[in-house]
């Protein structure tokens, strides 16, 4: 049998009945009994496509299920099934699934809502430093109750994370929770125009795996995730920033701040380097960020997901000081290169929970769309068309709606490692396609040239513009 195979996951009724299977070895098993969704995560996840097969044990005949990439020394293989061993209580087993890739749906295909499993890493290490903070005891309170495997380390400092290679080194980083305290460096915001003024961080690294991941090359070591236990050091921290202005180029368009009507209003983005939607179940930190923004009156907060958990944001004060936008791409984009997030179709059901009115049932959010990264794929324009069609269906009610319009770009060192962590990946990273652009550090980015930007540009403007008249075009990069 080959290294890298692909299966799909079978379940029998008595995975649905099963609250919580606690993670026992790197195939793990998260079962959400409330949404009655069944997760199976082994070392090396990466979401291809969804499959329907038969389910010999369930009421259903048939069940969707995902295809998996996996290592095949957890499973054991016979002539006709594959079978992994009994976790957590719960007998499965699993089929092969045709080789389907590279095959890209119809933009007429109607792809229905699928929910992102929630993250449930294999550790949870916390530090002594983190453990002093009430918000750090509060993670480690929330990941004893999810069963998840917790370790106080001896010592602030993190070490044992480089494994024999890279494949290795990211698949245990993507399995881990570490519970720190942030770098005293964080507590000096920098601008991140144009997304807003300033930007700051409760957390870094990022449980989705996303090809094209952003974070590649930014972060240094391991990508583990990294969850800030001070987190009221960091939020009392930016009062002080709420009367300054970053001394930056002013961005073309509309400003987070402008957009808001108050030049007097600071912006303040969380979403960086994490998607903390996709860790708010254990660490509830972005709760804490609306709830403290709600309070406040120049200051706004800005964060963006792929993720679709908002029930449990509904219900906040945040007083119209939080926006929420939504990650989106054309479904060949998403389904290809964003593993472990929601569908889009999901993403749009959570955005309008979160723009309808507190008496409809939602959370009375302002909201955006953030298109990224925006590739010109084979009939993208069909593509994009059905991704804007179905964004006007799901908000078809008066809300407060921006859009973000950002192209894939990448520069040299995110190449390298993304193709250390993605060797087989379908991302076009080929910098003869591309033209080169400078910073005045001397960095190289590789954009699209510049006559299919202008294509790019004008075509998203005129579509969005026809479909949300009352919508707001912050920026395109």
């Amino acid at each position: 049998m080959n290294q890298m195979v692909r299966y799909a996951l079978i379940a029998g009724e008595k995975c649905r009945q099963t609250p919580v299977a606690r993670p026992q070895n790197p195939a793990f098993l998260a079962l959400q009994n409330q949404r009655r969704r069944l997760c199976f995560a082994p070392v090396d996840v990466f979401v291809l496509h969804r499959k329907t097969v038969q389910c010999r044990h369930a009421r259903q005949t048939f069940v969707p299920v995902r295809a998996l990439q996996t290592h095949a020394s957890m499973i054991h293989e016979t002539e006709n099934s594959i079978a992994v061993p009994h976790l957590g209580g719960v007998s499965l087993s699993l089929e092969r699934v045709n080789e389907e890739e590279h095959e890209t749906p119809s933009p007429q295909t109607v792809t229905a809502p699928k929910a992102a499993p929630l993250w449930m890493p294999q550790r949870a290490i916390f530090t002594p430093a983190a453990l002093e903070w009430e918000h750090g005891q509060a993670i480690f309170d929330r990941c004893e109750k999810l069963g998840i495997p917790t370790e106080k380390l001896k010592a602030n400092r993190l070490t044992g994370l480089t494994q024999e290679d890279v494949r290795k080194t990211y698949a245990a980083a993507k399995r881990t929770l570490a519970v720190v305290v942030s770098p005293p460096s964080y507590l000096k915001l920098s601008p991140i125009p144009p997304s807003a003024d300033w930007q700051f961080h409760v957390a870094e690294g990022c449980p989705a795996h996303c090809q094209y991941c952003y974070l590649a090359g930014s972060l240094s070591g391991p990508p583990i995730v990294r969850a800030f236990a001070n987190l009221p050091q960091i939020l009392e921290n930016l009062v002080q920033y709420e009367d300054i202005k970053p001394n930056v180029a002013k961005p073309r368009g509309n400003s987070p701040t402008a957009e808001r009507g108050r030049e007097d209003s600071t912006s303040f983005e969380v979403s960086c380097y994490t998607d903390p939607l996709g860790i708010e179940h254990l660490t509830g930190s972005l709760a804490e960020s609306i709830r403290y923004f709600g309070t406040r009156d120049k200051g706004f907060l800005r964060c963006v997901s792929k993720f679709d958990a908002v029930d449990e944001l509904l219900t906040l004060p945040h007083n119209g000081q939080t926006r929420f936008r939504s990650s989106m791409n054309a479904e060949p984009v998403s389904r290809r290169l964003e593993g472990g997030t929601a569908n889009v179709p999901a993403r749009l059901q959570a955005l309008r929970k979160l723009a309808l009115p507190p008496e409809r049932g939602g959370g009375g959010y302002p909201i955006g769309i953030v298109v990224a990264p925006i590739m010109p794929m084979d009939d993208w324009q069909a593509h994009y068309t059905k991704l804007l069609d179905e964004a006007a269906a799901a908000l078809d009610f008066e809300c407060d709606l921006i859009f973000e319009l950002i192209t894939h770009r990448f520069t040299p060192g995110s190449k390298d490692v993304l193709l250390q962590w993605y060797p087989n990946t379908s991302l076009d990273l080929d910098e003869s396609k591309r033209d080169v652009k400078r910073n005045k550090f001397g960095g190289t980015k590789y954009v699209y040239p510049r006559e299919l930007m202008k294509e790019l540009k004008a075509w998203f403007y005129q579509e969005i513009e026809t479909r949300f008249p009352d919508g707001k075009i912050l920026y395109w990069t």
